[in-house]
């Protein structure tokens, strides 16, 4: 759990602990490394900041590059990659851990831009098409670019061991994935297939976080973006499957509410945040198609919500023994990270 100073104060007015002990205590706390992604104000300006930056070396880029040629762009992506590697340097010497892993995940992306380039001056690049561009003749061009850097992610990782470089190797595995099941089939993927690749890529990636997790659940959070994007490639693709029964839709409503149960085991909250919008869009299919023309329904959900809440308030209020009786049951590598949580 967080320990805030409001709550170090009302146990120094209750004499739990003494003034001296909550200030050396509070020191302490600022003194060690943060564990996992923190989001208060100065951390969102963190992200905003790198993802703007991540985002005009691979997403925005423009035909504006392709000016410099292919030579250009790889002069210029290693420039790019100098600076953004003094930066680091920097960041890490002033103990700026998370500057320093963005700073580290834009030196990463600029590794596809550079094979680009490179490509494009040797003449590997097929006439006419440009950066970011996605045809079937693209295949093996955009693999490499992928493998490089899913290479340069893992040899970043294994140096720094920064978490938020989890992140992309997260992404490039996916699209790896996606692009290697579309060489297989000799063609793009029509949405359909699409959906199911990222169910289960999605699924994939979920397991191997767990695996991370357990293995490495006294150090930093380094499963965090794994859960993160394979939560949301299983739920999207999921979400996307198409099912015109109604016992399909109920699945997916079940589905949903193993996620949340999951996520709260886990004591993971995207889980439950994806758990949630999935219910919340079978309700909405109940509502507006089935029960479409009932005064009931909204009747019926109510009290649903209702007891919901009760059922919320009972698990309060034996959460404690129930949580205890549950993991005793749970392997011992999983109840270990389930209780290293809960001790935090």
């Amino acid at each position: 759990m967080k320990l805030t100073r409001q709550q170090l104060e009302q146990a120094v007015s209750r004499q739990i602990v003494s003034r001296q002990q909550a200030d050396d205590l509070i020191a302490f706390l600022k003194q060690q490394p943060v564990t996992g992604p923190v989001f208060d104000f100065t951390h969102l300006l963190y992200y905003l900041g790198g993802m703007i930056a991540i985002g005009a070396m691979s997403l925005f880029m423009n035909l504006g590059w392709e000016a410099f040629g292919g030579w250009g762009i790889v002069g210029i992506s290693l420039a790019y990659a100098v600076a953004g590697c003094t930066l680091m340097s920097i960041f890490q010497q002033k103990g700026h851990v998370i500057p320093a892993g963005i700073c580290a995940v834009f030196v990463v992306v600029l590794v596809p831009l550079s094979i680009y380039g490179l490509q494009l001056a040797l003449g590997y690049w097929p006439e006419g098409k440009i950066y970011l561009q996605y045809h079937g003749d693209l295949h093996w061009h955009w693999l490499s670019m992928e493998m490089g850097a899913l290479a340069a992610g893992a040899v970043m990782l294994w140096r720094y061991r920064y978490p938020f470089l989890v992140m992309p190797l997260a992404v490039t595995l996916w699209l790896l994935l996606m692009d290697a099941m579309a060489m297989l089939t000799g063609d793009r993927f029509d949405g359909g297939m699409s959906a199911l690749v990222s169910m289960w890529g999605g699924l994939v990636m979920v397991l191997v976080a767990l695996w991370v997790d357990i293995r490495i659940r006294q150090t930093t959070d380094y499963a965090f973006w794994l859960y993160l994007f394979g939560a949301m490639a299983f739920w999207v693709g999921m979400t996307l499957q198409d099912s015109n029964s109604e016992l399909g839709k109920f699945l997916y409503c079940c589905i949903n509410l193993m996620l949340m149960v999951v996520g709260v085991t886990l004591i993971r909250r995207v889980f439950v945040v994806f758990g949630a919008l999935g219910v919340s869009l079978y309700l909405g299919h109940l509502a507006f198609s089935v029960f479409r023309d009932s005064w009931f329904f909204p009747v019926a959900l109510t009290v649903i919500g209702l007891l919901v809440i009760s059922l919320g308030i009972f698990w309060q209020k034996y959460e404690q023994v129930a949580s205890v009786k549950l993991r005793a049951k749970l392997p011992t590598p999983l109840k270990e990270l389930l209780e290293s949580k809960l001790t935090m």
